[in-house]
């Protein structure tokens, strides 16, 4: 069964201004033509939706129950409508982000917000991964922007440089390595190393990765300092993450000989042979004017 929606139109305006008439004067339409759609309504459904014994029709509980569900898809049309509308002037349907968890989120949700608040019609999708697995992802899944630390540069992918930081070596309190004044490469593969292991059959290689015989991978950075602060083992982190443990002495920086610490520069990706449409632009823009977290020590790295 096809329900017209202007029968479902006709039967609102009907009890919203008080007959058939007044009705048609709203709709722009002869009261004859009303009528007829409220009736062709009546008999798609096989149900009696008004009471015209009287002098005034009055909707009978069927009606009534009608009614209330025609009202919803009028609106739920009215929303396709204006989704369509937004669509022909170049929102895309959705827009596919895969983001590198070691970054922080809060830019990219900042960006998120100012999107829903302006009420744009596209779909977001965020994703998050871990390296080289957030590539993996981004071509795998036909992504639109990628926020990556590490990735295979190409002629079909344009990069911008997104704001600088600092990881640290670092381990709990209670842990071997936090009371040595020198640590060599060595004495580290004597203990566990802590990582971040992505979903993608792809795995790659991390150049900061010490090889330890013993090495647990977790699924996450906020996972991995949980472990840290256990004292289950040591590895990199953001500083951002850990800036206020390392200032409370909670997490120690590892003293190794090889450096504790390294700066790397994100970058935000996209196709270079797909215009970004509306909601893409809108992101990259926020995300450029975000504030991003510099949390700096009291002593600083070489």
């Amino acid at each position: 069964m096809k329900l017209d929606l202007n029968g479902l139109e006709a039967l609102e305006a009907v009890v919203r201004y008080g007959g058939f008439a007044r009705a048609a004067v709203h709709l722009h339409r002869v009261q004859s033509a009303v009528s007829h759609q409220v009736r062709k309504i009546e008999e798609q459904l096989g149900v009696t939706l008004f009471n015209r014994d009287g002098y005034r029709v009055h909707l009978t509980p069927a009606g009534e129950a009608i009614l209330a569900e025609g009202r919803r898809l009028l609106a739920q049309a009215e929303h396709v409508r204006w989704v369509a509308q937004q669509f022909s002037q170049e929102w895309e349907p959705t827009l596919s982000i895969v983001v590198d968890g070691i970054l922080p989120l809060d830019p990219t949700l900042a960006a998120m917000k100012a999107l829903a608040a302006a009420h744009v019609p596209t779909r977001i999708q965020v994703k998050v991964e871990f390296l080289r697995g957030v590539q993996s992802r981004f071509e795998k899944e036909n992504g639109d922007l990628m926020l990556v630390t590490d990735y295979a540069a190409s002629p079909y992918l344009h990069e911008e440089a997104l704001p600088t930081m600092d990881c640290v070596l670092c381990v709990g309190r209670s842990h071997e390595l936090a009371r040595a004044k020198s640590v060599s490469l060595a004495d580290l593969q004597e203990h566990v190393e802590l990582s971040v292991q992505h979903t993608s059959e792809e795995q790659g290689f991390d150049r900061h990765l010490f090889s330890c015989e013993r090495a647990f991978f977790l699924s996450s950075h906020h996972t991995k300092k949980e472990a840290l602060l256990m004292g289950v083992g040591f590895g990199w982190m953001p500083l951002y993450l850990v800036h206020n443990e390392l200032r409370s002495g909670a997490l120690r920086e590892v003293k190794y000989q090889g450096g504790s610490w390294y700066r790397f520069v994100p970058r935000l990706v996209h196709r270079a042979d797909r215009r970004l449409g509306r909601a893409g632009q809108e992101f990259v823009s926020l995300l450029r004017t975000s504030d991003w977290p510099q949390p700096r020590l009291l002593r600083r790295r070489p």
